[in-house]
This record gives C-alpha cells, sequence and structure tokens, in this order.
C-alpha cells in the first residue's frame, strides 16, 4: 500500500493527473477515492504516512489468532467459545468476535421437536377421529390424557451442553431451521 501511495505522488509531482496515474499504476475506477485521498494528505501534510488513529489497536485478534480459532471450530463445531479462551490464554470476547464477524458463525442450542412423517400424521388423524367417534357414542364429557416419555427410545439431552456454531443466514433461520434455535441471553 505504501508503494503504490508513493508512486501516486511521484507521478504527481511530475504533472499526471488523476486519470492518467489511474491508466499508468493500472488502478481500478472504483479506487479513484483512494488516489484522491493521497493527494489530498499530501498536500496538507506533506507526507503520506498514516495518521494515528483513536481506539484502541488490535493487539489479540492478529491472522495468526484467526486462523487458529477457525482451525478449532471447524475441527469441532460444538466447542465452547469460553473454554478455547481459556486454552488460547485469552479474553472471551476475543474468540466470540472472531466467530461472529470474521468467521460469520452463530451459535444455537439444538431442541427437541418431532419427527412427524405423512404416515405418522395420516395415522393420528385416524386415531382421534376414531376416538371422538368412540367418546360421542358413549356419551362421555371429560377425557383426561398423560404423555408419557420411552426411557428406551428416546435419549436424554441437556439443553444447555448442547450448543453448536453454524453459518446460517438469519431470514432462512426463521422459516426453516427447525431443529436450532439462536442463543440470545438478553431476553
Amino acid at each position: 500500500m505504501e508503494s503504490k501511495r508513493s508512486a501516486i505522488i511521484e507521478l504527481f509531482k511530475n504533472g499526471k493527473n488523476q486519470k492518467e496515474i489511474m491508466r499508468i499504476l493500472n488502478i481500478a475506477e472504483t479506487r479513484r477515492n483512494f488516489i484522491f485521498r493521497t493527494i489530498t494528505q499530501f498536500n496538507e501534510t506533506g507526507n503520506i504516512i498514516n495518521k494515528p488513529r483513536s481506539g484502541r489497536p488490535v493487539s489479540v485478534t492478529t491472522i495468526r489468532m484467526r486462523k487458529t480459532v477457525r482451525s478449532r471450530v471447524w475441527r469441532n463445531h460444538q466447542r465452547s467459545v469460553r473454554k478455547m479462551a481459556k486454552e488460547l490464554k485469552v479474553t472471551r470476547g476475543s474468540p466470540q468476535n472472531i466467530v461472529r464477524r470474521d468467521l460469520g458463525l452463530s451459535s444455537f442450542k439444538r431442541r427437541k421437536v418431532h419427527f412427524i412423517t405423512d404416515q405418522i400424521k395420516m395415522k393420528r388423524l385416524s386415531r382421534s377421529k376414531g376416538l371422538l367417534s368412540r367418546f360421542a357414542t358413549q356419551g362421555l364429557d371429560r377425557v383426561l390424557f398423560s404423555d408419557e416419555k420411552l426411557f428406551i427410545v428416546e435419549q436424554v439431552s441437556n439443553r444447555q451442553n448442547d450448543g453448536i456454531c453454524r453459518h446460517v443466514p438469519l431470514p432462512s433461520l426463521r422459516n426453516t431451521d427447525l431443529l436450532n434455535e439462536p442463543r440470545n441471553h438478553s431476553r
């Protein structure tokens, strides 16, 4: 970047305008503002050194840290960001920002849903119609239903421990993703 800036200034000193500088240095039309800012900064300050910026400089979220976090998340998408931060000896916010901003991933918790096929729907419909007709003919006015769990079939799940990271665009998340819901601690 500095070499392009110095080349722009040298061409400007030789009397070239912005259009000629763009053609000589093969800079795209969309980058015309870059040339304008470089020349303006040179005219105002006399050099092309970057001005100091406000805010705290980035120290932890380096390219190396991004690669490390990305490889750990891709290896195990259920990896906890807190545990990862502890292993990397950085604050929790650094890997969290990398996962969210740089990798574009969101945390989700698995959610229990019924697995209902068309065959099960038809069976339920016929059974419920049979129950209604039986109760209508016998004159029963109250019916009590209870829900029981088959411990042999259904596995035990703890929603607090079942977090995963996935790349899901937010509009489609609301409509089609039934197995996962976003983690939102601000409810």
